[in-house]
């Protein structure tokens, strides 16, 4: 195919359709021979209809969209830290959604089951339902309903076990790589490891490709969309973009609403000029893409919390004088000192106080 491609003469470009899914192999080969290859959005529906549709047909539709402009988007790049974390963060997002339909139908079969299987589990949680159906053993003394119920229950308590030591390994891989891909990502204030893991894998390994922090939030979903009539001017949300991506940052907004005071403030602001609580989130997830957008295309250095510890030691503090001085808890200090708070500004104002002279 490579070598029909250049019989024809100097290759300037070639457009693919899907190339991070069929046109993945393609894009590949192509880039590895040296060609430049762009992204070709799928053809208008209803002009398909018309033209009907073909190999032929789509490759000219792609050729001619090509010759259009060179306003198309580059390929994300298949290799690299990123496209590894896709893999690990679909495994982990498809056992955290069949553990979750597992739970709903633990649920919906107990709702049915007989008075005494129900009555032995009615006051229990998820966290002691799973392991006590699990752990049973139906009697053979019991009717045919009963042992059949209980065999039930008993084998989708220990598959939403099995899902969940799944995840917790998937968990542990995602949160290496996530480090390993962008550490200074991972330590913003409301942004875990399954967020900073979806932005990364929608901005991509190359993420140079992205030409501006506008174009980023338009990838998001998160691009003011005019919605304005008459005397009303208005912006909407946009339903459009990476729906993983819009959620991740929905997300982040949501958590910084709940324990962020600079958010709070914003929120406060935006509230006095009059805008709604949809309009609010939607200038918060645009502002929080702005910011995203800014740690993956040029990210500082990550704060380092290893020296914390010995540091503290040192100077013969205990957790609770750090505690106190920071005005924080002496669980989250512990944390911080094991590397588990994911908090820069935290971590640098840990590091502030353990430096200063007092």
């Amino acid at each position: 195919m490579t070598a029909y491609i250049a019989a024809f003469g100097l290759v300037r470009q070639v457009g693919v359709e899907g190339t991070h899914s069929y046109g993945a192999g393609v894009t590949v080969h192509l880039q590895a021979a040296g060609m430049r290859v762009v992204e070709i959005i799928r053809p208008n529906r209803q002009a398909r209809r018309m033209r009907g549709k073909s190999d032929p047909i789509d490759a000219y539709e792609a050729a001619k969209a090509v010759l259009a402009g060179p306003d198309h988007p580059e390929p994300k790049r298949l290799d690299g830290v990123v496209e590894a974390l896709r893999y690990v963060h679909a495994a982990r997002r498809s056992a955290i959604k069949a553990r979750a339909a597992t739970r709903v139908q633990i649920k919906s079969l107990l709702v049915t089951a007989p008075e005494q299987i129900r009555a032995r589990y009615r006051n229990h949680t998820v966290i002691t339902l799973i392991p006590g159906l699990a752990r049973t053993r139906p009697a053979l003394e019991e009717d045919l309903l009963s042992r059949t119920v209980l065999t039930s229950l008993k084998s989708l308590a220990r598959r939403y076990q099995h899902l969940s030591a799944e995840a917790a390994v998937l968990d542990v891989e995602l949160e290496q790589l996530v480090t390993q891909a962008n550490p200074a990502l991972h330590q913003v204030k409301g942004i875990g490891t399954v967020t900073a893991a979806q932005l990364l894998i929608t901005a991509g390994e190359n993420a140079d490709r992205l030409k501006s922090e506008a174009s980023f939030a338009a990838l998001c979903g998160t691009n003011p969309i005019p919605a304005s009539s008459g005397k009303t001017t208005r912006h909407r949300l946009n339903r459009g973009g990476d729906r993983h991506a819009n959620s991740a940052l929905h997300q982040i907004a949501v958590a910084r609403i709940t324990c962020d005071q600079r958010t709070r403030e914003y929120i406060a602001r935006k509230r006095s000029e009059g805008k709604n609580t949809k309009e609010i989130l939607r200038c918060l997830k645009r502002a929080i893409a702005r910011e995203v957008f800014t740690l993956i295309t040029n990210p500082p250095p990550a704060a380092d919390y290893r020296a914390l510890r010995p540091k503290r030691q040192q100077l013969g503090l205990l957790q609770v004088h750090a505690a106190v001085g920071l005005g924080v808890s002496t669980a989250k200090i512990s944390l911080a000192e094991r590397g588990q708070v994911h908090d820069a500004v935290f971590l640098t104002a840990y590091e502030n106080w353990l430096n200063s002279p007092t």
